[in-house]
C-alpha cells in the first residue's frame, strides 16, 4: 500500500477499525453495568449496605485494573501470530494467556477472599459498614479467576479478529447479573450477600461460555490447552511491564483524588461527577484503541509496515475527531445533566467550570489512547512501563502543589493536562520512529 492512500484504500482502512472498535466501545461501555446493577439494589437495603458495597467495589477494582494485561497482552501476542499466518500458534499464545489468568485469579480470590475484613477496614471504621462490605467481598472475591478468565479469553478473541462474541457474552452476563441478584436479595432474602452471589454466578456463566468458544476454535485447529510453562512465563514477562504502566496510572487517578479530597467537600463531590464523566469518555476513546491492539499486532505478524503507519495515521485521526466531539457535547450539554448529579449550586458551577478543562484536553487524549493500543498491539510494554513511570513522576508535584496553594479543582485538571501532554510527546516521539515495529513473529 503506498504512503499516501487513496479515499477508497481509507475508507477500507476505516471499515477495518470500526468493524472492531464499535463493538469494543459497546462491551467497554457495559462493564460498569454489573457494579451499577448491585449499587441500585443494594442501596434500598440502606445507606450502610451501599457504603459497604462501595468500598468492596473499590478493592475489586483495583484488582481488576491491575490484571488488564491479561487483556491486552493476548491481544498482541494472538493478532501477531495470526498476522503472520500461525493460527495454531495464535491460539496455543492465548490458552497460555488464559491459564495465567486462571492462576493469578485462584491466587487473587484467595488473597482477597481472606484479608476481606482488613481490607474494608481501609475504607471504614463503621464496624457496620465493614461487616456489609466484608460480606459482599468475601464472596464477590470467589469470582476472580472467572474475572480475569474472561479478560484473557477476550484478549484472544479480539487477536483474532472478534470483537462482537465479548460483546455478546458482556450482555447476558449483565442480563443475568440483574436477573440474579434481585431474585436473591429480595427473594431469597439474602440481603448483600444475594448480590454478590448474583454477581459471581453471572461472571462465572460469562467465563465459561467465552473459555468454551475459545477452546471450541482451538480444537478445530488441532490445538487443545495445556500446561505449557514456556508460554505462561512468556505471557509473565509481558504482563509485568504492562502491569508497571497500569499502577504509574492508577497512581496518577489516587493522586488527584487526594488532593481534590483535601480541598474540601464541594470540590470532592465536584471532582467525583467530572472524573464520573471522564470514565466515559475515556472508555469511548479506549474502543479505537482496542482496535489498534488487535490491528497493528496482526498486519506487524503479517510484515506490513506500511499499512501500519497509514492505519496508525487513520486511527490518530479518529481519536482526534472522537476527543472533540464527546468534549464539545459534554461541555454543551453540561446544563442539562449536571443538576441531574447533584441538587447543590456549588458543585453544578464549579463542574460546569472544570469541563472546559476537559474538553480541551479530550482531543490530546484521542491521541494518546490510540498510540497507547498501537504500542500496545506492538508489544512495546516496556517503553510503555518507563513511559507511564516518567510522566507520573511529573504529574504527582504539579497535583501536590496545587493541594499545597489550594488553588482550586480546575487547576488540579489543569496539572492532570499537563500528565496527558506529557504522555503525547513521549508516545508521539516514539510512533515517529521505527524501533517499536518489529516484524513478524
Amino acid at each position: 500500500m503506498p504512503a499516501e492512500t487513496t479515499s477508497q484504500q481509507r475508507r477500507g482502512l476505516d471499515r477495518e477499525i470500526f468493524a472492531l472498535a464499535l463493538p469494543a466501545f459497546a462491551t467497554l461501555l457495559s462493564e460498569p453495568v454489573l457494579i451499577m446493577v448491585d449499587t441500585a439494589v443494594v442501596g434500598h437495603l440502606g445507606t450502610q449496605s451501599l457504603a459497604g458495597l462501595g468500598a468492596a467495589a473499590s478493592v475489586v477494582g483495583v484488582v481488576v485494573s491491575l490484571c488488564i494485561f491479561l487483556a491486552y497482552g493476548t491481544t498482541a501476542t494472538v493478532a501477531r501470530r495470526l498476522g503472520a499466518g500461525d493460527l495454531r500458534g495464535a491460539l496455543a499464545g492465548g490458552l497460555d494467556g488464559m491459564t495465567l489468568a486462571l492462576l493469578i485469579g485462584v491466587a487473587a480470590a484467595a488473597v482477597v477472599g481472606l484479608g476481606a475484613g482488613p481490607l474494608v477496614d481501609l475504607y471504614s471504621d463503621d464496624p457496620v459498614v465493614v461487616e456489609q462490605g466484608r460480606r459482599y467481598l468475601g464472596i464477590v472475591a470467589l469470582g476472580l479467576p472467572s474475572v480475569l478468565v474472561v479478560l484473557a479469553a477476550t484478549g484472544v478473541l479480539r487477536g483474532l479478529q472478534d470483537t462482537r462474541t465479548p460483546l455478546y457474552v458482556a450482555i447476558g452476563t449483565n442480563v443475568v447479573n440483574m436477573v440474579l441478584s434481585v431474585v436473591l436479595v429480595y427473594g431469597a432474602g439474602m440481603g448483600i450477600a444475594g448480590a454478590a452471589t448474583g454477581t459471581v454466578l453471572a461472571q462465572s456463566a460469562g467465563a465459561v461460555f467465552l473459555a468454551r468458544t475459545v477452546l471450541r476454535g482451538a480444537r478445530r485447529e488441532g490445538v487443545h490447552w495445556r500446561w505449557n510453562p514456556g508460554g505462561v512465563l512468556a505471557a509473565v514477562r509481558t504482563g509485568v511491564w504492562l502491569v508497571l504502566r497500569t499502577a504509574a496510572m492508577q497512581g496518577t487517578i489516587l493522586t488527584t483524588t487526594a488532593v481534590a479530597a483535601g480541598l474540601g467537600a464541594v470540590t470532592l463531590a465536584s471532582h467525583q461527577v467530572v472524573n464520573s464523566l471522564w470514565v466515559f469518555l475515556a472508555f469511548a476513546l479506549d474502543a479505537i484503541a482496542i482496535a489498534a491492539q488487535a490491528i497493528v499486532g496482526r498486519y506487524l505478524g503479517a510484515g506490513e509496515a506500511g499499512v501500519v503507519r497509514s492505519l496508525m495515521r487513520r486511527m490518530v485521526g479518529w481519536g482526534v475527531v472522537a476527543g472533540v466531539v464527546f468534549g464539545v457535547v459534554v461541555w454543551a450539554a453540561s446544563p442539562l445533566y449536571v443538576p441531574l448529579f447533584s441538587p447543590d449550586p456549588a458543585v453544578q458551577s464549579l463542574v460546569r467550570q472544570v469541563l472546559v478543562v476537559v474538553a480541551v484536553v479530550t482531543p490530546l487524549s484521542g491521541v494518546v489512547f490510540v498510540l497507547d493500543g498501537v504500542l500496545i498491539g506492538a508489544g512495546d510494554a516496556r517503553y510503555l512501563a518507563l513511559a507511564s513511570v516518567a510522566t507520573t513522576v511529573v504529574y504527582v508535584p504539579l497535583a501536590a502543589l496545587v493541594g499545597w496553594s489550594g488553588a482550586g479543582l480546575a487547576w488540579l485538571w489543569a496539572a492532570y493536562c499537563v500528565w496527558m501532554l506529557a504522555r503525547a510527546v513521549a508516545l508521539v516521539a516514539r510512533a515517529r520512529g521505527t524501533r517499536w515495529m518489529r516484524l513478524g513473529v
